[in-house]
C-alpha cells in the first residue's frame, strides 16, 4: 500500500451515489473528529493480497511482524466488495481501541482494528466519531 496522489474526493465520485454518500457521511464524521491531520488515498495491496482504495487520516509509524517501521494511517475508510471498514490503528492496553466500542457502534463486524458494516444506517455516527477522536488523542505526538 501507498499514498496516492488521487484527492481522496475525486476518488469518492467515481462512485454509485448510494456508495457515495455513505462513505461521505462517514468521512465527514472521521474529518470532524480529526480536523487538523492529513487525510490521503492509499492504493495497492493490502493484506491477505487483495487490491484496495483507503482513504488514511493522519500519519501513524507502526513496526511491523519483521521489526521494520512502517508508514501507516491512524484511521482509514475503504469500500471493500460487499461492505465498508473503518481501519483504527490505536491501541490500549495491547487492545485494538475500537473493541471497546463495540457494543456502542451499532449492528457491525469488528476484525481487529477494523470495523465492518454494509449499510449507513447500521453504524451509530455519533459514537463513531468519538473513535477517531480518542485515537487521535492516544496516537499524537508529544
Amino acid at each position: 500500500m501507498r499514498v496516492v496522489d488521487t484527492d481522496p474526493d475525486a476518488y469518492v465520485a467515481t462512485l454509485p451515489p448510494d456508495q457515495q454518500e455513505a462513505l461521505s457521511a462517514v468521512d465527514a464524521r472521521i474529518r470532524s473528529a480529526l480536523p487538523d491531520l492529513r487525510r490521503v488515498l492509499w492504493e495497492g495491496v493490502f493484506w491477505g493480497g487483495s487490491d484496495q482504495t483507503i482513504i488514511g487520516y493522519g500519519d501513524l509509524t507502526q513496526t511491523n511482524a519483521k521489526g521494520e517501521a512502517v508508514e501507516w494511517f491512524i484511521v482509514g475508510l475503504a469500500r471493500q466488495k460487499r461492505n465498508y471498514s473503518i481501519y483504527v490503528n490505536a491501541v490500549v492496553d495491547n487492545k485494538y481501541i475500537a473493541h471497546s466500542y463495540a457494543d456502542r457502534l451499532g449492528k457491525v463486524k469488528l476484525g481487529a482494528a477494523s470495523i465492518g458494516f454494509t449499510k449507513l444506517e447500521q453504524l451509530n455516527l455519533d459514537v463513531l466519531e468519538e473513535l477517531p477522536r480518542e485515537a487521535g488523542r492516544l496516537t499524537a505526538s508529544p
